[in-house]
Parts: structure tokens; C-alpha cells; sequence
């Protein structure tokens, strides 16, 4: 089972609620458990708020969603001024801090997120999770089970 989807949508807070239902409705078909499907939309969430804050206005932005039977992978890709989170100081932001608590935020809920910066040619915010699947889900069937062994 693979699925992969890319949305191209307009650098507009009203894209950010379309983009996480969308992906959240994919994974959840599947039988993606709900904890996951949450941890996956809040981080979404606060991959697509980073490209309104920091992207110039009319610009639009890439999402790019890829589901299999282990894991999920997300990039989202702006192409504004870019950042690099280290010279920011967003390595490690105290939950305190004014700025960085997204990405610390992204951090906790995804076993992986990374940074590709370009200035002038935008940022991808990669994100990756190990999924968990409800019992009975497409993945977690008796007669899928044994294919994939």
C-alpha cells in the first residue's frame, strides 16, 4: 500500500485547516490509530504556520504527503526568503522561548524533522513518523499480513 499525494496551494491561512484535513482524512482511511493521525495533523499544522511566517505574501506552497505500511512522510516546501533554524538559535527552543516552540512542538510529536534551507529559494520542513495501525485497518488485515511477511 502507498499513498502519495502533493497539494500546491496559496501561502493563505485559510490553505492550513484544508491541508490538515486532507491528509488527516487520507492517513485516518487507512487505519492510521488516531493518536497518530493527530500527532501528524498538529505537526502539519506548524510545518504550514512556519511557511506563513516566514514567506513573503502571494506566494504559494508546496505540501507533499507519502503513506506506506511503516511510515508517513511529509515535506513542505515555500519558496520564500528561507532560515536556517541554528543560526536562529531554534535548535532546542525553551518552551518559554517567543520563537521555536513549533519546531520543538514538531520535534516531540514525529521521530523526525529536518531543515533544508536555501537563501532566497525557499525552506522544506521534512518531516517523518512511524505509523501505528488499528486492528482490522487495510495494513493490519489477516490476508495483508501475510503478503507483506
Amino acid at each position: 500500500m502507498r499513498i502519495t499525494l502533493t497539494l500546491s496551494l496559496p501561502r493563505d491561512e485559510q490553505t492550513i485547516p484544508v491541508a490538515r484535513h486532507i491528509a488527516s482524512n487520507a492517513i485516518e482511511e487507512v487505519g492510521v490509530t488516531s493518536e497518530s493521525v493527530n500527532d501528524i495533523a498538529v505537526a502539519l499544522t506548524e510545518a504550514c504556520t512556519n511557511v506563513l511566517n516566514h514567506t513573503g505574501p502571494g506566494e504559494e506552497f508546496e505540501i507533499s504527503l507519502d503513506v506506506d505500511e511503516e511510515s508517513c512522510t511529509i515535506r513542505v516546501v515555500d519558496k520564500g526568503h528561507g532560515f536556517e533554524s541554528a543560526s536562529l538559535g531554534l535548535e532546542h527552543a525553551d518552551v518559554s522561548a517567543e520563537q521555536g516552540r513549533g519546531i520543538e512542538l514538531m520535534r516531540a510529536l514525529v521521530d523526525q524533522v529536518r531543515f533544508i534551507s536555501k537563501p532566497q529559494d525557499g525552506t522544506v520542513v521534512h518531516l517523518e513518523k512511524t505509523l501505528e495501525f488499528d486492528e482490522g485497518s487495510l495494513v493490519r488485515r489477516p490476508d495483508q499480513t501475510a503478503r507483506l511477511a
